[in-house]
């Protein structure tokens, strides 16, 4: 029995045009598995609208937050008149977009009815989730509208994840028997589940988020309790490119990478994948697809085993933005590393997943990147100023400098057998000032630490290294 998950992203959903390839799509593979699954992440842009009127509401601006939920009341029913449902199927799926705006309101109007410094991290869960649920009923309604048996389905009643709202980490026992109880028998008797993804809930069902681009994480997740054959990861992009297209002009895709690679490419800025997403498919060997859903004929990325793909060159760069302090002491960073996650914590809603350090003698320095998903330059500064803060506060013994910089991970899997690899980065940087240079303990990434004003020409100069 072949089971197929499919998890289509913001931009593969949130247009009339996306929305006839999705259902073209999906009556086409429907045809060719005996099982199929779909993950759907919200209409672009819309996570950040409903975490705005979340923030809206915790200063109690009720005009703000009401204005953003009748913007998205228009476009998610504008989105719905367009689309070639019958009458009873338009009305019921724009009762339940209104139903779930009013839930919204709710607890938007709880949490202006308690003002407090702090945002509910749980309160914040339920109010950014809903966009998700929107999503999967419209894909749901236009799928029964074509003879096909589509039903949305929270992911709150399958997906169970610790209390770490945010960026809560699946619990795949309990998950399981959830899939087993309220998922497995829709599936088997030819019934499409729309899962949405990004959303799950505690064991006391409590609604949790798992981090921005979560869907993808929803989607490993239950190919990996269902033992799925595949998984395809649906965007606008024709694959996982070289480097970010926008930052590089001659960015190719690639055809296969590993794993390893992908979850380094991940990590380390790539925006198609959510960098958790890789272990589940990685731990069963569930090959992975990144597709077009504009141009569903072209192959796009497949990741898999590295046996089956290694390459013996660099395959892709990134860059991330990052923050270093340095300081004249040695000893033990354990102090300063609490008080770096704190800061992190306290800005983004999550810790510091890598950091970079080094000792000699004399000299400590620190570096850990800040996440794509927590925002740009503005956000940088705030957590660097919170740092700041938290270091005076501490009366942490030596002067610590906190600096902006760029991290530009160059992967490749060869990395960890041919040391070749990195002399060939080193002499493309010749004349660069390095600040520091790291090897992931993955053995297929090299990251060089550099000023920000010099990140394009080392970006420029590694990816002429995959090019030449």
């Amino acid at each position: 029995m072949t089971t197929l998950v499919m998890k289509f992203g913001g931009s593969a959903v949130g247009t009339v045009s996306a929305l006839t390839q999705v259902l073209s799509i999906t009556l086409h593979e429907f045809k060719r598995w005996d099982r199929l699954l779909i993950v759907a992440s919200a209409l672009d842009g819309v996570t950040d609208m409903l975490l705005e009127a979340a923030h809206l509401a915790q200063v109690a601006n009720q005009r703000g937050y009401r204005r953003i939920a009748a913007t998205l009341r228009t476009r998610h029913l504008a989105l719905a008149e367009q689309l070639p449902l019958a009458i009873q199927e338009r009305n019921a799926l724009n009762a339940d977009i209104d139903q779930l705006l009013f839930e919204m309101l709710d607890d938007c109007q709880t949490v202006a009815s308690t003002p407090s410094d702090t945002l509910s991290p749980e309160i914040s869960d339920r109010i950014i989730g809903v966009g998700e649920k929107l999503s999967a009923r419209i894909i749901a309604a236009l799928l029964r509208n074509n003879d096909l048996r589509g039903v949305a389905m929270d992911g709150t009643d399958v997906i169970v994840t610790n209390d770490v709202h945010g960026n809560a980490t699946p619990l795949f026992e309990p998950t399981r028997q959830r899939i087993e109880a309220n998922l497995l028998p829709m599936i088997g008797r030819q019934i499409i589940p729309v899962v949405t993804g990004y959303i799950g809930a505690t064991i006391s069902g409590k609604p949790t988020t798992m981090g921005r681009g979560g869907s993808d994480f929803t989607a490993s997740v239950l190919a990996a309790c269902i033992n799925a054959d595949e998984v395809w990861v649906w965007s606008d992009v024709d694959g996982m490119m070289s480097s970010d297209p926008r930052e590089v002009n001659n960015a190719l895709v690639i055809n296969q990478m590993s794993y390893n690679e992908v979850a380094e490419l991940a990590y380390f800025g790539a925006r198609i994948l959510h960098a958790r997403m890789v272990s589940p498919l990685q731990e069963r060997r569930i090959p992975l697809h990144i597709k077009n859903v504009y141009k569903p004929q072209k192959s796009g990325t497949l990741i898999r085993d590295a046996g089956a793909t290694q390459s013996e060159d660099i395959i892709a760069v990134t860059t991330i933005p990052g923050i270093s302090l340095t300081a004249n002491r040695n000893g033990s960073l354990t102090h300063i590393s609490q008080l770096v996650d704190e800061a992190l914590n306290n800005v983004t809603g999550n810790d510091a997943d890598v950091m970079f350090t080094s000792q000699s003698a004399t000299q400590s320095f620190m570096c850990f990147i800040v996440p794509l998903h927590a925002g740009g330059l503005e956000t940088v500064n705030t957590i660097s100023s919170r740092l700041h803060t938290k270091i005076e506060e501490s009366h942490e013994k030596a002067m610590w400098r906190i600096e902006h910089v760029t991290v530009v991970t160059a992967i490749g899997e060869s990395f960890g057998k041919n040391i070749g690899l990195e002399a060939k980065v080193l002499q493309a940087l010749s004349g660069m000032r390095i600040i520091g240079l790291v090897q992931g303990t993955s053995r297929c990434s090299l990251s060089v630490i550099v000023q920000p004003d010099d990140a394009e020409l080392v970006l420029e100069k590694i990816h002429n290294l995959i090019v030449q």
